[in-house]
């Protein structure tokens, strides 16, 4: 990175003298690339030693284990094979990885940064010698082989470049939210063959069983009517008073990220976020905007006849901690000017609901029980109950235009809308899948022939 960002980053210096400045810097930026949110097993697990399992639209990952072991990590790497892993998602065996590890992301790391990680994953992390479990996804998605198209396609191999005439301040924003921490990952849409749409970057994607919403400074659809300092506070802590709260995989991208990151780099990113280009996606209304308190939980307690079915969820599950009236106390958000509640689609509400809530920060964890599958101590609600419940919280404090069906939670609940390519690969169609599948694999080749013919051209 050179000496580019040297000046304020304290964690980040400049061309450190020292292997212990050199493994401390590879240190920071692993952290800012969130590499311990998926290789670091849940429930204290040995730090990088994989195992940790990625709900993926095609199936489950388990990220592999990269401490420095030589039976079971990376140890044998070469750091010109660490770089190939993590900038091109390919193994020094050739394997493909597939892009739930962000390498289309990670490709915009610098040589030096490389530099940094390669020395911090070999000599700051404890080798552990257990082995990940291994990823089987169901044909045709386990030929990783068909990776190496899609990569040519959709994978940049660019490292990342400061743009002249711009402040280092957002050249490093720029290189904090497009790279080590991958925002475009999750926030930017994709395409029918899963590769991301980049003429909407940072516009919202679908996530799984959630949705990581539009942070382009759009004052409707996104964050443009956010404060500097809210942006700094929410990506610090998860939370802003009266706007939103991490949950989900963004709770796992404060809790074990953003949280520790420099004052001055989180700055950066805010910087950078305000200025990029804002995108509304057709949004009426702002996100946080929407609701009031209600009396209606009040006023129908003690009535047992002709009431609402998600009052009586509500009044029995919810109200004693997000209160009668829906706003909420000070270990809880107000279910109005709420971004989950007031949002255009309801699948952080449901997910949020039937998984629940939670983030530590610096020590003091924040949890809101889950109710679906995962519920321990708190009532197991159906799928026609959180349908009820979720239409309650929208009528009386969100936004009432949505509606929640049982099959939305259902499909919540499963994982998400499945993409094309994954109901392709469901037995009822696998062979229509398959020819399908065929032909991508010849389109693909015939547009990186194309790309091939083009490049020879200039």
């Amino acid at each position: 990175m050179g000496t580019l960002f040297a000046t304020g980053f304290n964690a980040v210096a400049a061309d450190p003298t020292s292997p212990e400045d050199l493994i401390a810097k590879g240190h920071y930026l692993a952290v800012a690339a969130d590499c311990g949110a998926c290789h670091t097993p849940p429930k204290e697990g040995a730090a990088m030693s994989g195992g940790y399992a990625i709900q993926s639209p095609l199936g489950t990952i388990y990220a592999s284990n990269i401490t420095p072991s030589k039976t079971a990590g990376i140890g044998n790497y070469t750091e010109q094979d660490f770089a190939r892993a993590v900038r091109d998602g390919v193994t020094p065996q050739g394997e493909n990885l597939y892009p739930a590890m962000p390498y289309t992301s990670y490709a915009r790391i610098t040589d030096e940064d490389i530099h940094a990680l390669y020395a911090y994953f070999m000599h700051g992390v404890a080798p552990v010698d257990t082995p990940s479990t291994q990823t089987h996804l169901p044909f045709p998605f386990n030929i990783r082989s068909s990776m190496a198209l899609w990569n040519t396609l959709f994978a940049t191999h660019q490292p990342f470049k400061p743009t002249a005439n711009r402040s280092a301040e957002l050249n490093r924003g720029d290189y904090l939210v497009n790279a080590l921490a991958h925002c475009d990952t999750c926030h930017t849409p994709r395409n029918a063959l899963m590769g991301q749409d980049d003429s909407k970057a940072l516009s919202g994607g679908e996530l799984g069983s959630w949705y990581a919403p539009n942070i382009t400074p759009d004052k409707v659809a996104g964050i443009g009517s956010w404060s500097g300092n809210d942006l700094a506070a929410y990506l610090k802590t998860g939370h802003v008073t009266g706007k939103a709260q991490a949950a989900g995989p963004m709770a796992e991208a404060v809790e074990h990220s953003f949280q520790h990151l420099d004052d001055a780099d989180i700055r950066a990113m805010v910087a950078y976020l305000q200025q990029i280009p804002a995108i509304n996606n057709g949004e009426k209304k702002s996100r946080d905007s929407f609701g009031q308190p209600s009396t209606s939980e009040s006023q129908l307690r003690g009535l047992t006849e002709n009431v609402d079915a998600g009052w009586k969820v509500y009044s029995g599950s919810c109200a004693n901690c997000h209160q009668a009236d829906g706003q909420g106390n000070a270990h809880y958000p107000s279910l109005f000017n709420n971004s989950a509640t007031g949002a255009d689609r309801p699948d952080n509400l449901v997910a949020a609901i039937l998984f629940g809530v939670s983030r530590d920060i610096k020590g003091n964890p924040i949890a809101m029980p889950a109710f679906g599958p995962e519920a321990n101590f708190s009532e197991r609600l159906t799928d026609r109950q959180i349908a009820d419940v979720s239409n309650y919280v929208l009528k009386h404090y969100g936004n009432a235009q949505v509606t929640v069906t049982e099959d939305n939670v259902r499909t919540i609940r499963e994982g998400g809308e499945k993409p094309l390519l994954a109901k392709l690969a469901q037995p009822s169609s696998l062979i229509i899948g398959v020819v399908i599948f065929a032909l991508i694999l010849l389109a693909l080749g015939f547009g990186v022939a194309k790309r091939r013919r083009k490049h020879a051209a200039q």
